[in-house]
């Protein structure tokens, strides 16, 4: 039986509450606030001290000259490792990407978001303890596309969990057009949808780099044993690379090591962050693109 004092057309009052209430979302605002503002602030300070300590140090010869005056050989190896992972890792990427969207029913795309995204949040140095024992170790040899490999197991999620989103922008209205047509489901997918969210895969791509070039525990395991002095782009050898050697001019203790390590980061936190800004910026570009 219903209140009689109840009046559903009566306008809303503030419940006793509604003060209590004010207050504790004001508190978790001021809290969000604060903590971005701290994350904002360590992320400058930790800019500022990377380039106040290796701008000095960065010239033409730093880059393109090989040690001790310079880092061309790591810059070249980070490059060729980088390169490698990534024609590995997107075209799976985006094949798992198109199955999740063109193909799989829902049941099936839930678990296969749940796998990438668990992949995604293993730490960096399990996958290179997992590519050491598969490959490194049965051949006793380090290689530049063992690190490849681990480098490829990081971008593949960010690659393909990017993708989807992006495919899932594609306007229904094409897919519909396509089948009207006649045309065969991955002659469509072919033709249409992977043209339209092409810009948005490439952006997905590129963020996936810059998230794996500065990783330094799998390269450790898989390409640490290496002649800086040397240029080489095998990936079947040793590969001399950025990460692996800033590791081990920080730990020599040398003060003229320690101003080459600065210098390399710089250049490493230079284009991750460039790197960074120009994928989110296509990214921008190719959603409004594609909401047209």
């Amino acid at each position: 039986m219903s209140d009689p004092a109840f009046d559903p057309a009566a306008p809303l009052v503030p419940s006793g509450n509604l003060r209590r209430r004010q207050l504790v979302s004001r508190l978790a605002e001021i809290g969000a606030t604060a903590a971005a503002v701290i994350a904002i602030a360590v992320l400058v300070v930790v800019i500022w001290t990377v380039v106040a300590r290796g701008a000095k140090a960065i010239d033409l010869d730093f880059i393109f000259t090989g040690y001790p005056t310079g880092v061309g050989p790591m810059l070249l190896g980070t490059l060729v490792i980088a390169l490698v992972a990534t024609a590995m890792a997107m075209p799976i990427g985006v094949l798992i990407a198109l199955y999740t969207t063109e193909y799989s029913g829902a049941r099936g795309s839930r678990v296969l978001k749940t796998t990438l995204d668990l992949l995604n949040g293993l730490p960096s140095i399990i996958l290179g303890l997992f590519v050491f024992i598969l490959i490194v170790d049965p051949q006793n040899k380090q290689t530049g596309f063992a690190g490849s490999i681990a480098l490829a197991i990081i971008e593949l999620p960010l690659i393909a969990r990017g993708s989807q989103e992006v495919l899932l922008l594609v306007p229904a209205a094409l897919r519909e057009a396509s089948d009207a047509l006649g045309v065969a489901r991955w002659r469509s997918i072919l033709t249409v949808v992977l043209p339209t969210a092409l810009g948005g895969i490439v952006t997905a791509t590129v963020l996936a780099v810059a998230r794996a070039a500065g990783e330094t525990a799998p390269l450790i395991l898989a390409s640490s044993v290496f002649d800086p002095k040397t240029f080489s782009v095998n990936p079947f050898e040793a590969l001399p690379n950025v990460p692996v050697w800033i590791y081990k001019l920080s730990e020599e203790g040398n003060p003229e090591g320690f101003t080459e390590a600065w210098g390399m980061s710089l250049l490493l936190i230079s284009f991750i962050l460039f790197a960074s800004l120009g994928a989110r910026a296509l990214l921008a570009r190719s959603k409004r693109k594609l909401s047209s």
